[in-house]
C-alpha cells in the first residue's frame, strides 16, 4: 500500500502537469463513468488527503482516486510513450494541450460534487502532510483503543492519515518497540515523540525519489524488508510476521533485541519467511 509521502508526490505531479490548463481528452475505462466527457472543463486543482487523492475540475466537480496496493498516476508529455503498463490496466486519461495524466490499475475511482468530498475522506484523522496536522489530536486517537497492538493503530487512517506499512514498521523500530506493543504500554515519552517522528520521516521523504529512514550511506530502511538479514544495529536477525485482524494481515519487520515487547504467536513468521531469500551484508 503506497504511504503518504508516495501520495502526495503523485498529488504534486498532478497538480504541476494538469492545474489551470483546459482538458483536450478524458477517456474514463470503467463502466459506471465511461461516458462521463470533461473536454473543455479546467482543472483546478489536485490535492492530497492522507492516502486520497481529489482532483477539483471546473463546475464542482472532483474525481477522488485512491491507489490501494497497485495503482498508479503518471504524467507524460504529449510525445512521449506511456510505460505505465499494458493498456487494458489503465483507468483513466486526462490529456491537456501538453501532457497527458494516465492512471493505472485505480482500484477507487469515483466523480462526487466538490462540496461533498468529505463524505470519502471525512472520516479520516489528522493528515501527517496536510494542513490540518494536529500531533496532540492523532495521539489522542490512538490512545483510544488502549489494547489495541501499536502496528494496528498506526496503519488505521482514521486515528492519523499518511503511514502505511513500511512506515509503520520503521516507526515502531525507531520508538525502540515492537508492533504488538499495545498503545496504552508505550511508555509517555515515547508515546510523546511518536507523532512528531512520524511527521518528520513523511516530511523528509516527500521530495525524495527513494524513502529513506536511517542515515546510513548503504541503507535506506532499517528493518523492513530486511529479513532474516542483521539489524543494522545489533546484527540480530530481523524477523518478519503478519499482523492484522485477517482481512488486513500486513507483513510486518522487527528486531528482537532492539525493539521491546510482546512478539507475535510462535510459528507466525513462517507463513512469510519463505519469501525472502537468505542474504549476507
Amino acid at each position: 500500500m503506497p504511504e503518504g509521502d508516495t501520495v502526495w508526490q503523485a498529488a504534486k505531479r498532478l497538480h504541476g502537469a494538469l492545474a489551470g490548463k483546459v482538458l483536450t481528452r478524458s477517456d474514463f475505462r470503467v463502466p459506471k463513468y465511461a461516458t462521463v466527457d470533461l473536454v473543455g472543463r479546467t482543472v483546478l486543482s489536485t490535492v492530497p488527503r492522507g492516502k486520497h487523492l481529489l482532483t477539483r475540475i471546473e463546475g464542482g466537480l472532483t474525481l477522488h482516486t485512491h491507489l490501494r496496493m497497485e495503482g498508479a498516476w503518471k504524467v507524460y508529455g504529449t510525445d512521449e510513450r506511456w510505460r505505465g503498463g499494458p493498456a487494458h490496466q489503465i483507468r483513466a486519461v486526462l490529456g491537456t494541450a501538453d501532457h497527458a495524466a494516465v492512471g493505472y490499475r485505480l482500484p477507487v475511482l469515483e466523480f462526487l460534487r466538490t462540496s461533498e468530498e468529505e463524505r470519502v475522506v471525512g472520516h479520516l484523522g489528522p493528515d501527517l502532510l496536510g494542513p490540518d496536522w494536529d500531533g496532540e489530536r492523532a495521539l489522542a486517537n490512538l490512545l483510544t483503543d488502549p489494547a489495541r497492538p501499536l502496528g494496528e493503530a498506526l496503519l488505521d487512517q482514521r486515528n492519523l492519515a499518511g503511514i502505511g506499512n513500511v512506515y509503520k514498521s520503521e516507526l515502531c523500530f525507531l520508538l525502540g518497540v515492537t508492533p504488538w506493543l499495545p498503545v496504552g504500554a508505550l511508555p509517555e515519552d515515547r508515546a510523546a515523540r511518536l507523532p512528531v517522528l512520524a511527521k518528520k520521516l513523511l516530511e523528509t521523504n516527500r521530495d525524495r525519489p527513494v524513502r529513506q529512514t536511517t542515515d546510513l550511506r548503504r541503507y535506506d530502511l532499517f528493518v523492513y524488508g530486511r529479513a532474516p538479514r542483521p539489524c543494522l544495529r545489533c546484527r540480530t536477525p530481523v524477523r518478519v510476521a503478519d499482523q492484522g485482524d485477517g482481512s488486513q494481515e500486513r507483513p510486518t519487520y522487527w528486531c528482537p533485541t532492539c525493539q521491546r515487547g510482546p512478539a507475535p504467536a510462535p510459528g507466525a513468521p513462517q507463513k512469510w519467511r519463505d519469501r525472502y531469500r537468505r542474504t549476507a551484508d
